[in-house]
């Protein structure tokens, strides 16, 4: 099986880089939890992988993010990545921060990433989808800075 793309059950396309990244931000907190795990397992069968496959995916560590160019892929894989923070319902420092680095890295600018942080944790603990919540923050906070 080629890694090097996933498709979602969606129709939307995520990277092997995008799943490690998804792993690096459940080890922020040290170590993976068993809600996070269960995610993760959950994301990677979506892919089509295998437990095995999955298994040697979380051993391995993804060391820096590549962020997709369009708007609307750059907002998704941060809702993922919020998503897996929320996965055990507790957002450490830790986890802040490496959303926030992950935010910095995609381009977003310095007014709006503290913002677009705390619309993507309410937002997903309300559970609200990854396309509401890019029209909120398009209309709130984009077009306002």
């Amino acid at each position: 099986m080629n890694f090097s793309d996933f498709i979602k059950d969606n129709g939307k396309r995520i990277s092997k880089e995008h799943y490690l990244h998804l792993i690096q931000v459940s080890r922020a907190d040290g170590k993976i939890k068993p809600e996070e795990l269960d995610l993760l397992h959950k994301e990677g069968r979506k892919f089509g992988l295998t437990e095995p496959e999955i298994d040697k995916l979380i051993e391995s560590e993804a060391s820096h993010y590549d962020p997709p160019y369009a708007l609307q892929e750059k907002f998704d894989h941060l809702y993922n990545i919020a998503e897996m923070i929320l996965a055990d319902d507790t957002v450490s420092e830790g986890e802040r921060k490496l959303l926030k680095r992950f935010a910095i890295e995609a381009g977003f600018s310095d007014k709006t990433i503290a913002k677009l942080i705390e619309l993507l944790l309410s937002g997903i603990k309300k559970g609200e989808d990854e396309d509401t919540l890019l029209q909120r923050f398009r209309k709130e906070i984009l077009f306002q800075d």
